[in-house]
Order: C-alpha cells, then sequence, then structure tokens
C-alpha cells in the first residue's frame, strides 16, 4: 500500500513562466492570483506557456457511514443511495456546475448501504457501508487494503483515458463527521473546536456530533501516527478511496483540484500517505466547516474561491476550474510588450 516518492513539478517550466508574466502587457503582479495559480499549471505539465484543460474529470467517491445511527446528520443514510443515482442521471449540482467548468463526471460507489446501482458505479465497491466509527473500526485491515487499491485504480483508469486535471468530490451522509475525526487526529484539535454544523444539524445534533468524533478519536489515539490505521480506525472506505486517489495523482504527475472537507480530510491522509503530493493540488474552495479550514491550514494551501459553499460532490472545486482555465489563458494568449508594441516600464 505504498505509494513511489513523488515528483516535484517542473522548477524550470515555473521559473519560465514567472519570466513570461513580467513580459506580458499589464503592470507586474497586476492579474494577482492568477499569475500564481498560471505558475502552477506551467509547472505541473511541464511546459510553458501552459495548455489549455482538455478534459477535466470528477469523481465522486461515494459511501455511507455507520455513524449517521448516532443522529449526526439532518439526513436519513438512504440519501446517499438516492444522490448517486441523481449524480449518474445528471440531474445533482455537480452535474450543473461541472457543465459550467467543462468536465465530465463520475461517480463511484466505495461503501453505500445499498446494492450498486450499475457494475459501472460500483466496480470498485469495498462493502455496504462503514463501520461506526464511535464504537467500532470503520474498516477491516483487508477492506482498508481494498479500498486504498480502488482509490489509486481509479486515478490510473482517468489519467489513462486522458484527464489532465482532476477533482474529487464526496457523497455519503455522514462523511463530515468521519473527516473531522480525521483532522482533529492529524492536527491534535479538540472536537469542540472542530466540529461544524454539516448538512445543517441543530445544537442537539451538533453535540451527539461532537461526542461521536470525542469517541473516535478516543478508539483512534494508538494510530494517530498511522495513516492507514486512522483510515481503517476512523475513516471509511469513501475516505480511503478519496486519500489513495490523491497521491495516486501525484504519482501520476496530474493536477487536482480539492472540494470540501471530506476531500480534503482525505487529501491530509494522502500527504502523510505519499509526502509531497500536495504539490500537485490547489484548494478550489473554502467551505465554512471548522476541519476544512484547519485541514488547508495543515496542507498550506490557499482556497481559490470563498463562497459559503458546504456541499461537497466537488462541486467548489468545480467552480474553481474556470478561474484556473482564465489563468492558463492570460499567460497562454496575452500578448507581450514587443509583441504589441507597447513601451514597457523598463523602455524609459
Amino acid at each position: 500500500m505504498t505509494f513511489p516518492p513523488i515528483p516535484s513539478p517542473d522548477a524550470d517550466a515555473a521559473n519560465a513562466a514567472r519570466v513570461r508574466q513580467d513580459t506580458l502587457t499589464k503592470p507586474a503582479g497586476a492579474l494577482g492570483r492568477l499569475e500564481d495559480l498560471s505558475v502552477w499549471v506551467a509547472s505541473c505539465q511541464g511546459t510553458c506557456p501552459p495548455r489549455q484543460f482538455e478534459q477535466v474529470r470528477v469523481v465522486v467517491f461515494a459511501g455511507d457511514h455507520g455513524v449517521t445511527r448516532s443522529g449526526v446528520s439532518a439526513y436519513p443514510p438512504e440519501v446517499t443511495a438516492q444522490m448517486v443515482a441523481n449524480i449518474d442521471s445528471g440531474g445533482a449540482a455537480i452535474n450543473t456546475l461541472a457543465q459550467i467548468a467543462g468536465a465530465a463526471v463520475r461517480v463511484a460507489d466505495l461503501a453505500v448501504d445499498a446494492d450498486a446501482l450499475s457494475e459501472r458505479i460500483g466496480a470498485h465497491k469495498v462493502r455496504r457501508g462503514s463501520g461506526n466509527i464511535a464504537v467500532e473500526d470503520a474498516l477491516t485491515p483487508q477492506e482498508t487494503s481494498a479500498a486504498i487499491d480502488a482509490g489509486r485504480r481509479i486515478a490510473d483508469e482517468e489519467v489513462d483515458a486522458g484527464a489532465d486535471l482532476l477533482i474529487a468530490g464526496d457523497m455519503g451522509i455522514g462523511n463530515t463527521t468521519a473527516a473531522t475525526t480525521l483532522v482533529a487526529a492529524l492536527t491534535d484539535t479538540e472536537p469542540a473546536v472542530i466540529v461544524g454544523h454539516g448538512t445543517g444539524i441543530d445544537d442537539a445534533g451538533w453535540m451527539r456530533k461532537t461526542a461521536a468524533v470525542r469517541d473516535a478519536l478516543y478508539r483512534a489515539r494508538s494510530v494517530t501516527s498511522d495513516p492507514i490505521g486512522l483510515l481503517r480506525c476512523c475513516g471509511g472506505a469513501d475516505l480511503a478511496a478519496m486519500a489513495a486517489f490523491c497521491a495516486q495523482a501525484a504519482v501520476r504527475r496530474t493536477p487536482m483540484l480539492l472540494d470540501g472537507v471530506a476531500v480534503t480530510a482525505a487529501a491530509l491522509l494522502a500527504e502523510r500517505l505519499a509526502p509531497g503530493a500536495r504539490q500537485w493540488w490547489q484548494a478550489g474552495h473554502r467551505s465554512p466547516e471548522p476541519a476544512h479550514q484547519l485541514a488547508l491550514a495543515a496542507l498550506e494551501l490557499d482556497p481559490i474561491l470563498d463562497l459559503r459553499m458546504r456541499l461537497g460532490e466537488g462541486t467548489g472545486a468545480a467552480l474553481a476550474v474556470p478561474v484556473l482555465r482564465a489563468a492558463v489563458a492570460a499567460l497562454s494568449s496575452m500578448s507581450t510588450f514587443s509583441a504589441a508594441g507597447v513601451s514597457n516600464r523598463d523602455d524609459q
């Protein structure tokens, strides 16, 4: 279950992109964060100017979590399977926003507590529902290994099919509780500080969720330095697969946009599994969940957008794609001072 050493993005391409930015018909730094993003894309692609993205792929990792039996969500568990069907039929928010981003959407059932909707969706299914992390392990060691292998294979499938930008999304009632537990364990944060209101739980639900995270953290106290152990103890098949997906994207030198708290928690584990993988990621957005903000800080990632979104599915990351496309377009298509016959300040 180990990953090979992660290659760094191309430093020469990054330097060439910075030099080119200074020759374009604008004051240096005038495009702000777009300039930084264009340099990152160039370094990931190993070329300057960078190429516009042609195949953006969103993979939504779906799974149920036994901790929902503790009353930690505003929605019943059966919503997961219903939403998987909705995503597959094109009716979910991620489908709508992916169209704006020029991205294709795939949903993968890793641990939905129902029969797989189709052989295609359930090709990597590990089990029906992960365990209740407040009282038991989410997965067996064998299931953890299977989930990590599934995430790695899904990344390979997408890259081999031509994906040049990946987005991980999530769907699963209760996954915020598991994700929050993982972030709390990795950042040594008290449950009362890190637990948010997820899908809109009331104060009583927040107290139940906080208690579940506290109990899961107590159970995980002996594995906090072991990323695979953490995924087994208080993660889930969907989160383990997402972690491997994020790590394998970096192995395959493919840039990725992270979404909300579930995906970023998985990415935090991926960085432990494959140190240096975070160089290949950008944070698509910042959600209001406290655990998301802590995970972003731990990964030293500055989110592209902050629209107070907390839906998941990959929606926040999908909305960041047009910004990333704009960064590429500006660096690759804008005229230089010399080509446009515009005087630069250095010409004085």
